[in-house]
């Protein structure tokens, strides 16, 4: 074969063929044109990738015309459906057969439409001949669809079924013709020289049988299966006319329906069908025409049902955006997307949820038959709240559609989850899943009875009712105020109280009024250092005198851990000095609890309560408030059982962290200031602290809040930096613990024997180096005798209040600086921290890579204790990350000390920063401290070093120091 020369005249053409195997196919060719400009004999077949040689006679279209057709030649097809390399004519021989013609086919044919849509814009399509040459006749291409019309003629003995074609309105022969069927799907039919495509979704194959024969004929035996099977779905798409028997077209207006189908303890779903008129029709087969065939003795009609496919399909959309979705591509069933934990009940839930949206669109609501009868309808709840003297009474009922019933009587339904509630004339009414959830608590925490009654601390309760919009709420203005702790009145500061308050302080004083006047007990959780104490003693300062001025005299009771009552006595006769205090405490105290009467304040310890409980529980106090009140957060601790049997009329608890560990911290807490507000134990743990810590409950969690909110004060560091100086400095003093104090003061005693004598005889002078010996030794075991003492198993009264005061700091997120000038010191705690898992950095003078060291500190935000000897980290360091400085020891010179608070508390420092210094009571620690405020004059004048400042002491000065 020649091949086209491409720089002389040619031209792209497109030859309908047909394969041997494939069926009829279209392939692009490039003939020559002689010199009169018509077609020669040399032509060749073009493919996308020899189409560049002649682009001068390509146009856009043809470049497109020969992609497509690239896909259905046939090296490409057993290339991409059979995938093994294999010759064609092998491949034709011992591969193909029907089945890889039905897969195949129909791809063809998909490629066959697309290039015959743009064929009607090029018109150059030809016959192939049989040898090959692709230009034997010009086709031409329909302009315009035909249309078909199927005719049938029923008689006595059979029905005849023949098709007719029209073209332009004229009907064209095609029987008996030659006519051919080209493509099967959409139908092509090639007459005369002439390509026809119709106006409906014809298939080729049911014009095959005509193409050579005038009718085909239905015996009467087979009519009634003929008409059903082939008949009705003929009428349902295309023309029909018919004699002897009738074609009925009918048009309705349409109800979409949605059927329940309940199943018990499985999943519940939804059918969507339409009814048109008496027909019902399922939501998947959206057809625009639905026939049905009914059959009267020997007569049939076919009725033809108009369908609104868009229509049908809005209301589909409409169920979907309402949340249900499709179960599977297969079946037209719907399912609810919820959380709803039973599947059974999600069905006849979202219906009632969404029942006014339903019936203004027009939905009716079915019931499958034989199942339990449910009630379809709104759910709601009219609720009235009247605030009594102490108490909400709370008038409830519930409408299940039309059915009305006393909210009481769901109580048990309620508290044990049980969805379905029986109606009088036997309906079930499903009990929304959100409801257990909104009045669960309701229903356990009020009061048993005929009505539903709360007590006035469950305002929270009550408030959330409001919010949630569930109920109609009547409060007081002044009771409303406590959800927010907003407008809280002003009550004026106590007389006798030395100092001020911050702004933030004194709100904590005025909602300590509030809670006084309604008889609430509140928790103060306000941030370690924010002067939760100052708070609390200028309220009992505000309440002595109140008392004075009625001529009464009351008495309260503080109880804390032991390292916190110095503590206490100290802020007390610095701000409230008229307070008259007893310390409840030692081995010799007195148990006669009238005594308590002559005093103001009775201060004691857990420990003490405890062992005291049955002398404790004889008195009535005023105010029983208790510091640290995480000590009591273990319902079944001994702790917990003796303050609530104590008797008074306020309650208070401070603590900055009262959840330490889980909710459940809660429970004890709450229960010991307001019984009654969580409920039971047994409740509050599956209904809250299961639901808040297991199942990631949010609902639950804000519910819990709105209940303990207004009892609840906290504000962290962060919210009234704006009030704080820039840093605050609190001495901790802490007791030594029993073994400790013998340890020390068996040591001080050999040390101030020898000292004080040489003083007298005059060799005192050469005994300096043993006096400094001595002092460092009462230094290390007024912190831990472990120092000194290896053998040591016992405990130091410092490391319980460092780690209990620590523990505060780090549950609140703060990053702390631990400062001691002795390695063995940081030592005990390095083993503490190790032991307990909790990542630390250290620095002391044997550390080489100190920048490492700090930068890893400043930027890994889960690394919150620095713990740095005094004097590897006195200077040269930047840590504006932490915010707390531990001084876990004093230093004779202030200026050194300084030195340390400043590694934190420099340029940088955004933070507001505390300093704790901690010191052990009764020992030379404490001497030194008034030593140091002494001599702040000679460290300020000059920059002492450690050594002169300990010369500076005169003989006065050590004997002080050791008395």
């Amino acid at each position: 074969m020649l091949r086209v020369d491409s720089s002389k005249a040619c031209k792209v053409v497109y030859s309908l063929c047909k394969h041997e195997y494939l069926g009829y196919l279209i392939e692009p060719h490039v003939v020559q044109l002689n010199p009169q400009g018509d077609f020669s004999f040399t032509y060749q077949r073009i493919f996308t990738h020899t189409a560049e040689e002649f682009k001068a006679c390509l146009s856009d279209i043809d470049y497109k015309l020969i992609k497509i057709l690239d896909d259905i030649e046939q090296d490409s097809l057993i290339k991409k459906y059979y995938k093994k390399l294999i010759r064609p004519t092998e491949f034709f021989t011992k591969v193909f057969d029907d089945k890889f013609y039905e897969n195949v086919r129909p791809k063809i044919e998909k490629k066959l439409a697309e290039a015959l849509e743009l064929l009607k814009v090029k018109n150059e399509l030809y016959v192939m001949d049989k040898d090959g040459w692709p230009v034997e006749r010009k086709i031409e291409l329909a302009g315009e669809p035909a249309s078909i019309l199927f005719h049938f003629r029923r008689n006595e003995t059979e029905t005849r079924y023949f098709p007719t074609i029209k073209y332009q309105n004229l009907r064209i022969e095609f029987m008996f013709k030659e006519a051919q069927i080209i493509s099967n799907k959409p139908a092509w039919l090639l007459l005369n020289d002439v390509l026809y495509f119709f106006d409906q979704d014809i298939e080729g194959k049911k014009l095959q049988p005509f193409l050579n024969k005038r009718y085909i004929a239905i015996p009467k035996t087979t009519e009634a299966t003929y008409f059903e099977k082939f008949v009705a779905p003929l009428i349902e798409k295309h023309h029909v006319y018919a004699e002897g028997f009738e074609i009925r077209t009918e048009q309705f207006e349409a109800t979409p329906v949605i059927k329940i189908l309940y199943v018990d303890g499985g999943l519940s779903q939804i059918q969507l069908y339409f009814k048109y008129g008496e027909y019902t029709f399922p939501v998947e087969n959206a057809h625009k025409v639905t026939v049905r065939l009914e059959k009267t003795a020997d007569n049939y009609i076919f009725h033809r049902i108009k369908r609104s496919a868009d229509w049908e399909k809005k209301q589909f959309n409409l169920l979907l955006s309402l949340g249900l979705k499709k179960t599977s591509s297969l079946f037209s069933n719907l399912e609810v997307v919820s959380a709803e934990e039973n599947p059974s009940y999600a069905a006849i839930n979202w219906v009632n949820e969404h029942i006014e949206i339903l019936q203004a669109s027009g939905f009716e609501i079915e019931q499958a038959t034989g199942q339990k009868k449910f009630v379809f309808g709104a759910s709601k709840i009219d609720l009235q709240v009247k605030e009594e003297n102490d108490w909400f009474d709370i008038h409830a009922v519930v409408w299940f559609g039309k059915y009305q019933i006393p909210f009481l009587s769901l109580k048990q339904h309620i508290l044990h989850k049980k969805r379905e509630f029986l109606l009088p004339d036997g309906e079930v009414a499903i009990i929304p899943d959100k409801w257990f959830t909104q009045y669960g608590s309701l229903f356990s925490l009020a009061e048993a009875g005929k009505s539903l009654k709360l007590k006035k601390h469950h305002i929270g309760l009550i408030n959330d009712l409001a919010e949630d919009s569930l109920a109609n709420v009547t409060l007081e203005r002044k009771l409303q105020r406590l959800s927010d702790f907003e407008d809280i009145a002003d009550t004026q500061m106590p007389a006798n109280f030395k100092g001020s308050l911050r702004d933030y302080q004194k709100a904590g004083y005025n909602w300590f009024s509030f809670l006084r006047e309604y008889n609430f007990g509140g928790c103060l959780a306000d941030d370690m250092g924010l002067g939760k104490t100052i708070q609390t003693l200028a309220m009992l300062q505000k309440v002595k005198e109140d008392d004075q001025a009625q001529g009464l005299r009351t008495s309260s009771l503080i109880i804390m851990p032991t390292s916190l009552i110095y503590n206490w006595l100290t802020e007390a006769k610095k701000f409230t000095p008229k307070l008259k205090i007893l310390a409840h405490t030692g081995s010799n105290r007195n148990k006669d609890v009238a005594n308590f009467a002559n005093y103001d304040i009775i201060i004691t310890t857990y420990g003490v309560t405890r062992v005291d409980v049955d002398e404790l529980k004889n008195f009535y106090f005023n105010y029983i408030i208790l510091d640290e009140s995480q000590n009591i957060k273990n319902p079944a601790s001994k702790s917990f059982k003796a303050v609530r049997s104590l008797k008074s009329k306020h309650r208070l608890i401070l603590s900055g962290t009262p959840v330490e560990n889980s909710v459940s911290d809660l429970w004890s807490q709450l229960t010991f200031l307001n019984p009654g507000l969580l409920g039971t134990q047994a409740f509050f743990f599956e209904e809250y602290v299961q639901a808040i810590e297991k199942k990631k409950d949010e609902e639950k969690a804000r519910k819990l809040q709105s209940i303990i909110k207004p009892f609840v004060l906290r504000r962290t560091k962060e919210q009234v930096a704006a009030e704080l100086p820039p840093k605050t400095e609190q001495v901790i003093y802490c007791d030594m613990s029993e073994d400790q104090a013998a340890y020390y003061e068996k040591t001080k005693s050999a040390y101030r024997n020898d000292l004080l004598q040489s003083m007298d005889d005059g060799t005192f002078a050469q005994k300096q180096v043993q006096l400094l010996q001595g002092l460092t030794a009462l230094r290390q075991l007024a912190n831990h005798p472990v120092m000194i003492d290896g053998e040591y198993l016992s405990d130091s009264g410092k490391f319980e209040n460092v780690i209990h005061t620590l523990d505060n700091v780090l549950k609140g997120g703060h990053k702390v600086l631990v400062f001691s000038q002795f390695v063995k010191h940081l030592d005990i705690f390095k083993k503490h921290f190790e032991t307990e898992n909790i990542s630390f950095a250290y620095l002391d003078g044997a550390t080489r890579n100190r920048g490492e060291i700090v930068a890893e500190f400043q930027q890994n935000i889960d690394l919150k204790v620095f713990l740095i000897s005094i004097k590897a980290g006195g200077v040269g360091l930047n840590l504006t990350q932490a915010d707390y400085v531990f001084i876990l020891d004093p230093w004779w010179n202030p200026a050194v000390e300084q030195q340390a608070i400043d590694r934190t508390h420099r340029i940088g420092q955004d933070k507001k920063v505390f300093i704790y210094k901690f010191i052990a009571k009764d020992t030379v620690e404490e001497k030194i401290l008034a030593l140091q405020n002494r001599k702040k004059s000679l460290a300020n004048s000059l920059i002492t070093t450690e050594e002169s400042f300990f010369k500076s002491l005169s003989k006065d000065d050590i004997r002080e120091i050791l008395n």
